[in-house]
């Protein structure tokens, strides 16, 4: 292997990029996008939910249980309504998510020590966000209960003995449960695949199109010197965003990073890498950048948005889509990635997905080299 035809097709590949102005965008450009994207505009915390009430009781009682629901950060009454078709309107309309209707003989029933029931009307148009609003709905009625139960023994001279089990809980790693703090670090996978897969993916097609692939045949430059040559730019603007993306992550959302730089700097090259040897061998088999890019959206970025655990948790999963997830690469870097910047796992007990990053970077590099040949056909 000659360095000096290998940087030669490096600084050709390099020209190419600054020449290519939405490549040059992609590469600069996007990656931040997509961290301030995802950090900004996917939130999964539910907090100020909507709430119209209907109080047909209006009475102290219903006061005081309404603003349970008010003090609660995860609720917002927007407004009170008089009958149910302006809660069904609310409703329709999307203007609420959840409406509260109080019966008329709430407090009368509460005196008596009766069973009482309200209503909770739950918009169910999204599953997720109707669940956990029913959870914290429930949570708020349970509290206030609770509260009403040794009121109304105590009136009545009864002893209340104290429970006997109690949960006192604390929240490790993520202390804030903010869910920026458990998008962001993924987006570091997003990014090194559209900078490697998808940009890759168009490296030989395009020397196919545009004709220069004879060119370059008739050259004595061996097919490993244009691999390294081609890939290496990309590999190093990678990088880059990988620790441009960091910081952001660290510095801006207050991600806490608690792990190596180290290992995080190492489990991105493996990946890195992985997605760019996917990405050339995609441009070899395509001879086209249509077909390349398009190839590379389905096998490289949508699996690393869907199946890696980056939004959704691989546990919550259909059994056979688990078992899909453990032949996809990103799974064990966005591991890795949440251990490093949450929990600060040691490197030393990271080898459960270290290894099989390892395993596929070594696969895949031998895949791209051998996919390669200095043939026209």
């Amino acid at each position: 292997m000659s360095f000096t035809r290998f940087l030669a097709v490096a600084h050709k590949e390099v020209v190419q990029i600054l020449r290519d102005t939405r490549s040059l965008i992609i590469v600069v450009i996007m990656p931040v996008i997509l961290v301030l994207l995802f950090g900004y505009g996917v939130n999964l915390d539910l907090k100020g939910l909507p709430v119209y009430v209907y109080d047909r009781d209006g009475s102290q009682q219903s006061q005081d249980l309404l603003k349970r629901f008010q003090a609660s950060d995860y609720f917002h009454i927007v407004r009170v309504v008089n009958d149910y078709p302006a809660l069904a309107r609310a409703l329709d309309g999307g203007d609420a998510k959840i409406g509260i209707v109080v019966p008329w003989d709430f407090s009368q029933r509460l005196h008596d020590g009766g069973p009482v029931q309200i209503q909770a009307l739950v918009d169910g148009t999204d599953d997720n966000t109707a669940n956990v609003a029913i959870g914290y709905a429930q949570a708020v009625v349970q509290g206030y209960s609770s509260d009403i139960q040794l009121d109304w023994l105590r009136s009545r001279g009864q002893l209340v003995q104290p429970a006997a089990v109690s949960v006192q809980t604390r929240t490790w790693y993520n202390e804030d449960l903010e869910s920026s703090a458990f998008i962001v670090p993924g987006v570091l996978a997003l990014v090194m695949s559209v900078i490697g897969a998808f940009l890759t993916s168009l490296t030989i097609a395009r020397e196919w199109e545009r004709g220069t692939m004879e060119q370059l045949i008739s050259t004595p430059v061996t097919p490993l010197e244009i691999m390294l040559g081609k890939l290496v730019p990309y590999f190093t603007i990678g990088m880059f965003d990988v620790i441009v993306c960091a910081l952001i992550a660290i510095y801006w959302f207050h991600v806490p990073f608690r792990g190596s730089f180290l290992t995080l700097l190492i489990s991105s090259a493996m990946f890195m890498v992985v997605v760019l040897s996917l990405g050339f061998f995609i441009s070899v088999i395509a001879k086209s950048q249509l077909a390349a890019s398009q190839i590379a959206l389905l096998v490289a970025f949508l699996p690393a948005f869907l199946l890696s655990g980056f939004l959704y948790s691989i546990e919550q999963m259909p059994i056979a889509l688990q078992w899909i997830t453990r032949i996809l690469p990103a799974r064990y870097y966005v591991s890795v990635l949440k251990k490093i910047f949450l929990k600060g796992t040691p490197t030393a007990l990271l080898y459960a997905d270290l290894v099989p990053l390892a395993v596929f970077t070594l696969v895949l590099a031998l895949l791209a080299t051998h996919s390669f040949h200095k043939r026209l056909a």
